[in-house]
């Protein structure tokens, strides 16, 4: 069995992370700065937009897999995938422009969490409930 809605989704946080691992090693290049950030504010906001990402993305496309694999509406995949995919895009944005509050991190984060919660709640109804999700 493929999972060609979870490499979908997998294939654009992908592209996402290599972005966002692009501008920490164009900040490091033009700091000198090998590792850590050296109290340069925006290495390290690169460096947590990039982590944050990678903190949330492997859970939900492991949630989304799991779900895709039990044959779960193919609907709810797709608007969870889309979700994800615009929700760390955004936060990435608003992360990345503004250490503080901002647009892009408050709904980035909302997005983020709600595919994570929607996910998690489908393959437990799955699982205990059976059928379709």
């Amino acid at each position: 069995m493929g999972f060609p809605i979870t490499g979908l989704y997998a294939s654009l946080c992908g592209l996402l992370v290599l972005v966002l691992a692009f501008q920490v090693v164009r900040q490091r290049r033009r700091f000198k700065i090998g590792i850590g950030s050296g109290s340069e504010k925006s290495l390290e906001r690169a460096i947590r937009v990039h982590s944050n990402a990678i903190e949330y993305i492997p859970i939900a496309l492991l949630l989304l897999a799991i779900f895709e694999s039990n044959q779960g509406n193919t609907y709810l995949a797709h608007a969870m995938g889309m979700l994800l995919v615009i929700g760390r895009a955004l936060h990435a944005q608003g992360l990345g422009s503004n250490p503080g509050v901002s647009f892009g991190r408050f709904w980035g984060t909302l997005f983020t969490w709600v595919s994570i919660l929607v996910l998690s709640i489908a393959n437990l109804s799955l699982f205990f409930l059976g059928g379709q999700v």
